[in-house]
């Protein structure tokens, strides 16, 4: 399977998305930049309903967020400069 030039600008998009809301805390990434950063890693996020940040689970530098797409619910945790943990909840 090869990369198609959308793909490669989606994938760009998605790592500068998360970084920028990573160092700038105002800034809350849209429900559909977390879902892109999943299908990235193999996990599947055919419609996003909602990205929530989960203030309790996060720390400083590892920003963590549940994500609820139509096929499934996960719980992501963001940290700088490394790909996403990823954990399915539902």
């Amino acid at each position: 399977m090869g990369f198609s030039p959308m793909r490669i600008i989606c994938v760009v998009a998605a790592v500068v998305g998360v970084t920028a809301v990573q160092s700038v805390s105002a800034q809350e990434p849209t429900k559909d930049l977390l879902p892109a950063q999943i299908r990235d890693q193999g996990y599947r996020c055919n419609t996003p309903l909602s990205a929530n940040r989960d203030v309790r689970r996060s720390r400083p530098d590892e920003a963590a967020w549940v994500l609820r797409c139509k096929n499934a619910t996960y719980r992501l945790r963001l940290v700088p400069d490394m790909a996403a943990r990823v954990q399915r909840l539902k």
